[in-house]
């Protein structure tokens, strides 16, 4: 008789569950929720007027335990400027196929150029669409956002892109810019 107990106190968890409502999750039609710090694809990001902030330094892909990131640095002319300051990334790549997530490229990035959202759907059926370039990866364009290469933004330095100082372009800034250009 006490074996018959057992076998009954066994299948508790069984006859528990088993009357329960299930859960099941729509997932490619309603994706779930993502916590607020999750860190998902990587953005390489702008100032508001539109110039990139990656400098080209490189310090993300030497932090790369991975070896995951690839970054090619160019001179910035007064003809074509993509970021203040004298450099920009000229070529720029992650490679997800040998991303960890660790995030110690974010930690490296001296200006903030690239952090991370909350984007996790980076699957593909081709292991080539899953090295992201620039254009992947650049932040669009906002309002007030002019796309580069274009000039600073008048009467500053890169001292003050690299302190927050500079604001959207307005329309009288667009005129000028088209002027110069």
């Amino acid at each position: 008789m006490p074996k018959f107990f057992d076998a009954i106190a066994g299948f508790a968890v069984t006859f528990g569950t088993m009357f329960k409502r299930p859960i099941t999750e729509e997932y490619p039609e309603k994706p779930g929720p993502v916590a607020k710090r999750y860190h998902g694809r990587h953005q390489l990001n702008r100032y508001p007027d539109g110039l990139e902030k990656c400098i080209g330094c490189e310090l993300c892909a030497w932090a790369c335990p991975a070896d995951a990131i690839y970054v090619e640095g160019d001179d910035n002319t007064e003809d074509e400027r993509y970021s203040p300051g004298e450099r920009y990334g000229r070529v720029y790549q992650i490679n997800y196929l040998r991303c960890i997530g660790c995030g110690l490229c974010i930690e490296a990035c001296p200006t903030r150029a690239l952090t991370m959202t909350n984007d996790y759907e980076m699957a593909d059926d081709n292991r080539a669409d899953l090295i992201w370039g620039k254009d992947k990866l650049l932040a669009p364009l906002q309002q007030g956002m002019l796309p580069p290469p274009h000039p600073m933004a008048p009467g500053s330095t890169d001292e003050d892109y690299y302190l927050g100082n500079v604001t959207p372009v307005t329309q009288e800034a667009e005129k000028v810019t088209e002027d110069v250009r």
